[in-house]
This record gives C-alpha cells, sequence and structure tokens, in this order.
C-alpha cells in the first residue's frame, strides 16, 4: 500500500489498468479498499491465490483498514496511518515466506509518519530484513540497489550522515555487501559471470593517498580478498568515470560508497524509470525509487513509471531465481 496519502494509491491504480490492458502478470494490493473504490473496479479478496480469478476485470485488494477516525486527504498524511502501512508491509513479506506471492513490491512510505508511531527501523528495507531473518532464524544483512538507465548500483552506506559514513564503511561490511552482490547478479539477474567494480570515497579514488587513504586502506584491500574467493571486481575507481566504463559495458554493476553517490546517476539517466530492489533476502523485494510524492498526490498527477518498472523487475528476478534453482 505504501502511504495512503501518498502517490501510491494512484500509481497503483494506473499500473493494474496497463498490466490489465497489456495482459501482465498479475498482481493483488494490500490495502484498504477505500483508496481505490472510485478509481477503477475492484474486487476484496480473502486469500492471494483469488487474486488470479479477477485481475483481468477488476484490481485484487487483501483489506487492510484504515484508522477511520482520521480523515485521508491525498498529500497530507498522519502517524495514524502508520498501523496500517506497517501491516500491509509484513503482510506482503509473510506471503513470499510462505510461498503464497512470488515477490513483494513496496509502494513509498514517509519514514517520519512511522517513526512518530513508534516504528524502530529505518524504513523498508531494514523491516523486511528482519521479518525475513526472523522466519529462517538467522542474519540477514540487505543490500539496496538501484536498477535504471542502464545501471545496477548497490550501496555500501544507505541512509547515514556524510560526516558518519566511514563509522559503516569497514572492510568486513564491504566484503559481505560485495559478496551478497555477486550472488544477486548470479541468482537473480542471470550474469553468470559478473564483473563488479568499486567506487572510491575520495575524488580520484584517492590519487594514491593524496586525497584520501580509505581507497589504499580499506577498499583496495577488500578487493583483493574478494578476487581471491574468485570474485570478479575492481579496485576503487574514481566515481566520476565508473558509471560511464559500467554504461559501456565494462562491468555489470558498481557498488557506490555512498547512498547520493550510487542514486545520483541512476535517477539521471532514468528518472521515471529506474527502481530499487533488495539483495540478500530470501524472497524478492523490489519498490520505485522516488518517495511519496506528497505534491503529486495532492495533485492527482502521479505517474506510475517507476512501479511499473519495479513490477517487471520483480517478474524478471523472479524468472532468474526459478531457473537458478532448478
Amino acid at each position: 500500500m505504501g502511504d495512503p496519502a501518498g502517490c501510491g494509491p494512484q500509481i497503483t491504480s494506473k499500473a493494474w489498468q496497463t498490466y490489465r490492458e497489456a495482459q501482465r502478470h498479475p498482481f493483488y494490493v494490500i490495502g484498504d479498499p477505500n483508496l481505490y473504490r472510485n478509481v477503477v473496479p475492484i474486487v476484496e479478496i480473502a486469500l492471494p491465490d483469488d487474486a488470479l480469478a479477477v485481475f483481468e476485470t477488476a484490481l485484487p485488494i487483501l483489506p487492510v483498514t484504515l484508522d477511520s477516525a482520521r480523515p485521508l486527504t491525498p498529500g497530507v498524511s498522519s502517524s495514524a496511518f502508520a498501523p496500517a502501512i506497517i501491516d500491509s508491509i509484513k503482510s506482503a513479506t509473510l506471503a513470499c515466506l510462505n510461498g503464497e506471492a512470488a515477490a513483494v513490491v513496496t509502494n513509498p512510505i514517509a519514514k517520519h509518519v512511522l517513526y512518530d508511531a513508534g516504528f524502530e527501523f529505518p524504513g523498508h528495507t531494514e523491516f523486511i530484513a528482519s521479518l525475513c531473518a526472523e522466519a529462517h532464524d538467522t542474519t540477514i544483512r540487505p543490500v539496496m540497489m538501484l536498477v535504471g538507465g542502464g545501471l545496477k548500483v548497490a550501496l555500501s552506506t544507505i541512509h547515514v550522515p556524510l560526516l558518519r559514513v566511514l563509522e559503516h564503511l569497514t572492510s568486513d561490511s564491504l566484503f559481505e555487501v560485495a559478496s551478497i552482490t555477486d550472488s544477486a547478479l548470479r541468482r537473480d539477474f542471470g550474469v553468470s559471470e559478473p564483473r563488479i567494480a568499486f567506487t572510491g570515497l575520495n575524488p580520484h579514488a584517492g590519487e594514491s593517498g593524496s586525497i584520501g587513504t580509505e581507497e589504499r586502506d580499506i577498499i583496495n584491500p577488500v578487493a583483493d580478498r574478494l578476487r581471491q574467493k574468485g570474485i570478479n571486481i575492481s579496485d576503487a575507481r574514481s566515481a566520476d568515470t565508473v558509471f560511464h566504463e559500467a554504461l559501456n559495458g565494462a562491468f555489470d554493476a558498481v557498488i557506490a560508497m555512498t547512498h547520493d553517490q550510487g542514486l545520483i546517476p541512476v535517477k539521471t539517466l532514468d528518472m521515471w524509470g529506474g527502481c530499487n530492489t533488495t539483495l540478500g533476502l530470501p524472497i524478492i523485494r523490489t519498490s520505485p525509487d522516488h518517495g511519496t510524492a506528497y505534491d503529486a498526490a495532492a495533485d492527482g498527477t502521479c505517474r506510475p513509471d517507476s512501479l511499473l518498472a519495479a513490477l517487471s523487475l520483480a517478474e524478471a528476478m523472479c524468472r532468474h531465481r526459478d531457473q537458478a534453482d532448478v
């Protein structure tokens, strides 16, 4: 569902119309039926399997009820909606863990809305990873990857202030992110021999230590360990050229050191059609690469492009994972 006051209801309704007309793979929505009732035909379902029979004529909805005491105005969110938002994420994740659905596609949320209601996770990614870890009784390291504009970009650090990046950019963390990225490229993207590039943290990848030593002291030694493990990965490369190299076929994926370093090239190349996926999970999860777009939700001008891309990516990842698991 995402934030019900954001773009989620509009882009979901438009995505259903596109998928129905093109006879694409069915999906169902976990959300409040009233969000969609006056926009497209809907059918409330009791089980995920029920969606298959109704998708051609109506948007299937597995109901989650919003707090009726809080009026909903598009563009104006409230922490009163947080319980339903959280329930929808949990329900979708459990459906995938139980084999009732092939993938979960999460519509955008505003994290502050959930924080105000006592939500203890930084966002979707960490919450879904926690649910998966609990179900499998293991520790899971989720890795965020942006896909769009011809690029696949994984992030070493996500929502971390720049002044605290080095607290998170450790050798063990980088090794784990790269190992997960390599495995995901093979299993979820069908890349038989992945070629991965590390960006540098500093300008010009540190210029041999003259503009910073993190490449020499942290990134490049990790790259050497990974190559010894059989992973084809570069030493730190200058972030102002490595994405161009990837676009021209030198690398299948790039691992960026910071959030904006990785997102800027993807969103510049494909602001509307890029999407996000979480690597390292036992389930497939994708999402649009934009936020709740409250202004567009209020104006009724939300575009479904990124949600459509997220749905298509989820389908492709399902096919690759099925083939890899045969």
